[in-house]
C-alpha cells in the first residue's frame, strides 16, 4: 500500500538523515524541503545564518506545487514517498505547505503520514552547528537555533494518523524503525485515537 510520510521538524532536528533511514524500510522516495529551497537559495547568495527576505516561501512554494503536481500525475499508484518539511505552528506559509502535501495524497488515493520530530533544545543547537549542513544550504546558526526552540512549536496538523516522536536521544536508525512501526499501524488500522498514538520513548 502506497504512503505519504512527512516528517515535520525545526532545522537541525535531522528530518533528511531519518527519511533516508526510513526509505529503505518503506520503500519509498525522499522528497526534501531543500529539493524547494534551494535553487532559490542558491541565488541570494544564502550564507546560513543572514534571515531569508519576507516572501521567499512565495517561490519555493510554487516549486513546490510543481513537483507535487508531477508525482499525482505521473507517479506509478505503487510509489510511496517521504517529505521532510520545517513546519511551525501559527506560520501561514506552513500551513500552507501541509495542504499542498495533504491535497497531494489525497490526489494519489495515500494515506498521509505526519510526524512531528521533537528534540530539546541543546541537542538541537548542536546538531544545527554541523558543518556539513552549510553544503545542503542548510542553517548552521546554534544561536538562532536556542530563540526558535523557545519561541516556535512544531506544527500540529490534528489529523488522526500523525504522531509524535522524541529524537532528542535516538540514532536516526532508530527514529526511523519507530516511524516504521507507526506506519505499519496506519496500514494496518491499529493506530488509536488521536493524542494517544504515543510511540514517544
Amino acid at each position: 500500500m502506497r504512503v505519504f510520510v512527512l516528517l515535520m521538524g525545526l532545522p537541525g532536528v535531522g528530518k533528511l538523515t531519518i527519511a533516508k533511514e526510513l526509505s529503505t524500510l518503506v520503500s519509498a522516495k525522499v522528497i526534501d524541503n531543500h529539493w524547494f529551497n534551494n535553487p532559490i537559495f542558491r541565488l541570494l547568495d544564502d550564507d546560513g545564518i543572514t534571515p531569508l527576505p519576507n516572501g521567499i516561501s512565495e517561490y519555493t512554494g510554487r516549486i513546490r506545487q510543481v513537483v507535487l503536481d508531477a508525482i499525482v500525475a505521473y507517479s506509478p499508484t505503487s510509489a510511496s514517498f517521504i517529505f521532510t518539511q520545517a513546519l511551525v505552528e501559527g506560520n501561514q506559509g506552513s500551513i500552507r505547505t501541509f495542504e499542498q502535501i495533504a491535497g497531494a495524497a489525497q490526489q494519489s488515493a495515500a494515506p498521509l503520514i505526519p510526524i512531528r520530530l521533537l528534540c530539546d533544545e541543546d541537542e538541537l543547537a548542536r546538531r544545527v552547528s554541523t558543518p556539513t549542513r552549510r553544503e545542503q544550504l542548510k542553517s548552521i546558526d546554534a544561536i538562532a537555533s536556542r530563540q526558535r526552540s523557545r519561541k516556535a512549536r512544531v506544527f500540529d496538523p490534528q489529523h488522526p494518523f500523525a504522531s509524535d516522536l522524541d529524537v532528542t536521544s535516538k540514532s536516526a536508525k532508530a527514529s526511523a524503525a519507530a516511524i516504521q512501526q507507526h506506519v505499519i499501524r496506519v496500514i494496518a488500522g491499529d493506530f488509536g485515537p488521536p493524542r494517544t498514538r504515543g510511540f514517544v520513548t
